[in-house]
């Protein structure tokens, strides 16, 4: 009788505390959403504390270093569960779209393709490989009307790549 209310004991206090922690992303979530990034962060350190290798948290954790223009470590985080965690799709995908605002395409293809290796049915990670390679192509259209002595062929191909990109 002991042993089976000791179990329902833990099992109670267990299911709590895996209520508290979504509770806890949910609220971090919140707080990214909303712009409220000391606050998210100090929730976020405090989770990591006790859990440091919390792929999620980690992962919020970047959201909010992104927000708070902390691209470089954003970045580092990211590369960092990418280690931690190769088969987790997001880290490498989010890594990428950091690293196209720094203008670094090869490196955000590599991370793209570490992202659909990972899981390839991911369409976030699928979409933006394609628009990567249409922003690509409109820079090597671009190059090749610089050099090239009749460039309307290459102006229209631009011009068409350019248009789909601006496309909501």
């Amino acid at each position: 009788m002991r042993t089976w209310l000791r179990w329902m004991a833990f099992c109670t206090l267990w299911t709590c505390s895996l209520g508290a922690q979504a509770d806890l992303y949910k609220d971090v979530s919140t707080l990214v959403q909303s712009g409220q990034w000391a606050q998210a962060q100090a929730l976020a350190q405090a989770r990591l504390k006790t859990a440091p290798t919390d792929p999620q948290m980690r992962l919020l954790q970047s959201h909010i270093q992104t927000g708070m223009g902390q691209t470089q470590a954003a970045m580092d985080t990211l590369r960092d569960l990418t280690q931690s965690f190769p088969e987790l799709p997001e880290p490498h995908n989010n890594l990428a779209a950091l690293l196209v605002r720094e203008n670094r395409p090869d490196e955000a293809l590599a991370a793209l393709q570490a992202a659909i290796r990972a899981r390839p049915d991911y369409a976030l990670a699928l979409e933006n490989l394609g628009d990567l390679h249409l922003a690509m192509a409109a820079q090597a259209f671009a190059r090749a009307r610089l050099v090239a002595p009749t460039p309307t062929r290459l102006q229209t191909k631009q011009e068409g790549a350019e248009r789909v990109m601006r496309t909501p």
